[in-house]
C-alpha cells in the first residue's frame, strides 16, 4: 500500500511537472509608438516609408488590420492599456497637462494608486518587469508624494519622460531614471529607449521572464531625424518637413529591428512581441509645432482626436518566437484593452478583482474559433468631430452625439461635479451606422437604410453607455 501511495505521488508530481513545461510562462514586450498611423507602415499601404523590420514581424506573425487603441489620444489610451479598463473608469479622459498648466486646477488627473496594471499582475506571479520610453499617466512626473510614479505599478526598472521628448527626439534631457534626473543624452529618442531596454534584458536572469513594455515618443512632434535618413526621403516628399516625418518612422522601424534581433537570439524560444500605436495620426498644423505631422490614416476617416476610425484604429502586428501562431493577415477585432485578461492567462496570473473591458485573444493566437463577445465602446468627451460616443460591435460601428435638453454638449476634458450631471443627463442623439467590413472609410451612413440594425445597435449602444458612464470616476478636489 505504502509503494502504491508512493506510485502515485510520483505520477502526480510527474504530470505537474509536465504541465508546468507545457504551460511555461512567456517573455512578453510590449512596443507602443506615439501618434503613428493606420497607414504608415509600408506592410498597411504607405507608398513611400519603408519599414522592412516591422514588415518582417508581421510576416512571421499576425498582422491586424482592425486593432484599436483605448482612445483617440494618449494618456487615456494607455491608462486603457495598463488597466485592461476603458480609461473612462479611471478618470483619465483626455491627455494629461503638465502641473504648469495644472496647477491652478482643481482636479490633478493622474493613474490613481489603487488601479491594478499589468506588469503588477505579472510581477505576482515572478514576473521581472521594465518600461522605457514614454509615460504620461501622471500631471505631476517623477513626485511620488503627489502622485504615483511607474514603479508603484509594478516596474522594476523604468527608464522615461512625462510626456514627449525635449526638446524634441534628437538629445533628450528630460528623461527620468528611477527616480533619478539623467540628463541630456545624445541620440535619437528611439534608438535610446531601445538602449535603455537592451541594456535592463541584459542583466536579467535567463530563466525568470519578464514584462519589457517600450513606449516610444515618435512620430509624435516635436519630430527630429536622422539627417542621413532625411535625404533618402527628401527626393520623394513634397516638402523637407514631410520628409523628416518619413525619416522618423523608418528610425522606429531600425529601432524595433534592433530589439527584435537581441530577442531572437536571447530570448527566441518563447517571446510574445506586440507592436501597435497609441492613437491615430496628429493633424498637420492643429497646433504650431505639428508642422511636421504627416501621418496617414490610410483609408480611415478622421485623424488623432476623432471617434471615426482613424482615431483609434492603429497598426497592430502579433509575434511570437519559438511558437507557432495563425500567421497571416487577420480581420479580428482586437483592442490593447485585450492585453490584461490575455496576458494573465498566458502567465498564469490572476485577474484583477474588477470590471475589465477587455477580453482574453489567447483563443485567437492559438487558431481556435474565437468571435468577441465584449463591444468596444469609446465615449471621449472632447472628439473633434461630433459624434463623441463610438461603439463597435462584429462588423458594424454606431456613433452618437449627446444632446442636452438646450443643445448638444459642449466639449470636456474632465468629468468632475460640476458636469457630471450635464453628461448623465445628455441624450444619445443622431446616430450614424456603419458596415466597417464593407466600408472601412465610413462614407455611407446606413441609419436610414438598415432600421432593424439600427434599432438593435442603438440598444446596444444605450446600455454599454449607460455602463460605462455608471463606472465612470468622477474627480473631487483633494485626490
Amino acid at each position: 500500500m505504502k509503494m502504491f501511495r508512493i506510485g502515485i505521488l510520483l505520477v502526480w508530481a510527474m504530470a505537474f511537472v509536465a504541465c508546468q513545461e507545457g504551460n511555461e510562462q512567456p517573455n512578453i514586450v510590449v512596443i507602443l509608438c506615439d501618434d503613428l498611423g493606420y497607414g504608415d507602415l509600408s506592410s498597411y499601404g504607405h507608398p513611400v516609408i519603408q519599414t522592412p523590420n516591422l514588415d518582417q514581424l508581421a510576416e512571421e506573425g499576425m498582422k491586424f488590420t482592425s486593432f484599436y487603441s483605448a482612445a483617440p489620444v494618449c494618456s487615456p489610451s494607455r491608462a486603457g492599456l495598463l488597466t485592461g479598463r476603458s480609461p473612462n473608469r479611471a478618470g483619465i479622459y483626455d491627455f494629461i497637462p503638465g502641473p504648469k498648466k495644472t496647477e491652478n486646477l482643481r482636479y490633478m488627473v493622474h493613474l490613481q494608486a489603487h488601479e491594478e496594471t499589468i506588469p503588477a499582475r505579472l510581477k505576482s506571479v515572478g514576473y521581472a518587469t521594465c518600461l522605457s520610453g514614454k509615460w504620461h499617466c501622471s500631471s505631476y512626473f517623477n513626485q511620488p508624494e503627489k502622485q504615483p510614479t511607474p514603479d508603484h505599478f509594478g516596474f522594476d526598472h523604468w527608464f522615461a519622460t512625462h510626456n514627449n521628448a525635449a526638446p524634441s527626439h534628437e538629445n533628450p534631457k528630460n528623461f527620468v531614471r528611477n527616480g533619478e534626473d539623467v540628463g541630456e543624452i545624445e541620440g535619437y529618442s528611439c534608438q535610446i529607449v531601445v538602449d535603455e531596454a537592451l541594456s535592463w534584458l541584459q542583466q536579467q536572469k535567463k530563466e525568470q521572464p519578464f514584462y519589457l513594455q517600450v513606449t516610444f515618443h515618435e512620430p509624435h512632434e516635436p519630430v527630429a531625424s536622422p539627417q542621413d535618413l532625411v535625404d533618402k526621403y527628401r527626393p520623394q516628399a513634397s516638402t523637407l518637413e514631410e520628409a523628416e516625418y518619413f525619416a522618423n518612422v523608418e528610425n522606429v522601424d531600425l529601432a524595433v529591428g534592433r530589439l527584435v534581433d537581441y530577442l531572437k537570439a536571447q530570448h527566441g524560444g518563447n517571446t510574445l512581441i506586440v507592436f501597435t500605436s497609441d492613437n491615430g495620426p496628429e493633424t498637420l498644423m492643429r497646433y504650431h509645432r505639428a508642422k511636421r505631422s504627416y501621418g496617414s490614416p490610410g483609408d480611415l476617416r478622421g485623424m488623432k482626436l476623432w471617434t471615426y476610425e482613424a482615431g483609434f484604429r492603429v497598426p497592430g502586428i502579433i509575434s511570437w518566437l519559438g511558437k507557432s501562431l495563425p500567421k497571416g493577415t487577420s480581420e479580428a477585432v482586437v483592442s490593447s484593452l485585450d492585453f490584461m485578461p490575455t496576458f494573465c492567462e498566458l502567465a498564469g496570473a490572476e485577474l484583477p478583482s474588477r470590471t475589465l473591458d477587455g477580453e482574453s485573444i489567447v483563443p485567437l493566437l492559438e487558431a481556435k474559433d474565437y468571435n468577441r463577445e465584449k463591444p468596444l465602446v469609446w465615449a471621449f468627451y472632447n472628439a473633434l468631430n461630433e459624434h463623441r460616443v463610438a461603439m463597435r460591435d462584429g462588423d458594424w460601428k454606431i456613433l452618437a452625439r449627446l444632446k442636452t435638453d438646450t443643445s448638444y454638449l459642449q466639449r470636456y476634458t474632465n468629468v468632475y461635479p460640476g458636469n457630471i450631471n450635464t453628461i448623465k443627463e445628455a441624450d444619445l442623439v443622431d446616430f450614424e451606422l456603419y458596415k466597417l467590413t464593407a466600408d472601412i472609410s465610413e462614407s455611407e451612413n446606413l441609419a436610414n437604410k438598415n432600421p432593424e440594425k439600427l434599432t438593435a445597435m442603438k440598444q446596444l449602444l444605450i446600455s454599454e453607455y449607460d455602463a460605462l458612464l455608471a463606472g465612470s470616476h468622477v474627480w473631487t478636489e483633494n485626490e
